[in-house]
């Protein structure tokens, strides 16, 4: 299989989005990847690539630092060849994210030591469920008034995660407030928890990052959220509802169920030294 890396996104477009839309559901991470770099997002040293057999596309990745390296669905040969690839045009990689075997079938070919890894399944919505039990309050779309809090509140998540801030979420909010992507719990006027959904892409819509204020945890706030945001992905057209859940994380895997998740794979972030 031979690899073609660019640092254009609308020759990688031309080239492998038709093909990630084959399937939206396990490629849904790179296709929102994709259209972020496409609009201005972590443009700055992206690459992009994809796999070709006899001429037809049978792969795809990218990365777009500081984001880990993404794997679309793939054959593990593929996986193995791009490993290859990138070691000879001597491409840096922090760590790579995807399907739990492929992630780990890139590792073992890469030339740097895995230091860590991050457990994670993918949970697509069955039949959206009321939440077991309402909490008091009420959920709200995003505004420009809360880009300043949900910036800080983003930080918090990330670090909890055991990473550093990203740069650039400002920017990242901003936009996902501009398209209506983010939803607030509010109890008596102040927010407690909040949720994001993209936009559908391919019919796909992906809820993510969930978040409750650390004071505020254990009282369902997380779950109606969640549960407000996955109905409004549907009411703006999604076919389809993700979410990624961390497998470290016993809690939230059991309340997403409560409201009509089901799982469908498992995945992996594995950083390397």
């Amino acid at each position: 299989m031979r690899w073609t890396l660019t640092s254009d996104p609308e020759v990688y477009a031309g080239a492998a989005e038709s093909w990630l839309l084959r399937d939206p559901v396990r490629n849904t991470v790179p296709l929102t990847m994709l259209r972020a770099v496409r609009e201005g997002m972590w443009r700055e040293d992206a690459l992009m690539g994809w796999a070709t057999d006899h001429e037809e596309v049978v792969g795809a990745a990218l990365q777009a630092p500081p984001q880990l390296l993404l794997l679309a669905e793939m054959p593990t040969g593929a996986v193995r060849d791009l490993a290859t690839a990138l070691i000879e045009a001597e491409r840096p990689v922090p760590g790579v994210r995807g399907a739990l075997s492929l992630a780990e079938t890139f590792a073992a070919a890469w030339w740097r030591p895995e230091t860590g890894r991050r457990a994670e399944r993918l949970h697509r919505l069955d039949t959206l469920t009321p939440p077991p039990v309402h909490p008091e309050g009420s959920p709200r779309t995003a505004g420009t008034r809360d880009l300043e809090a949900l910036v800080e509140w983003g930080q918090a998540y990330q670090r909890e995660l055991g990473g550093h801030p990203s740069e650039g979420l400002a920017a990242v909010f901003a936009g996902r407030v501009g398209r209506r992507e983010i939803v607030l719990w509010e109890v008596a006027g102040r927010p407690v928890a909040y949720a994001g959904a993209s936009l559908p892409i391919g019919g796909v819509s992906r809820v993510g990052p969930v978040y409750t204020l650390p004071g505020e945890r254990g009282r369902g706030y997380g779950t109606a959220v969640a549960h407000a945001v996955t109905a409004g992905a549907l009411e703006r057209g999604a076919k389809e509802v993700l979410l990624f859940t961390d497998l470290s994380n016993p809690v939230s895997n059991s309340i997403y169920r409560t409201i009509g998740y089901r799982p469908v794979a498992d995945y992996a972030s594995i950083l390397f030294g």
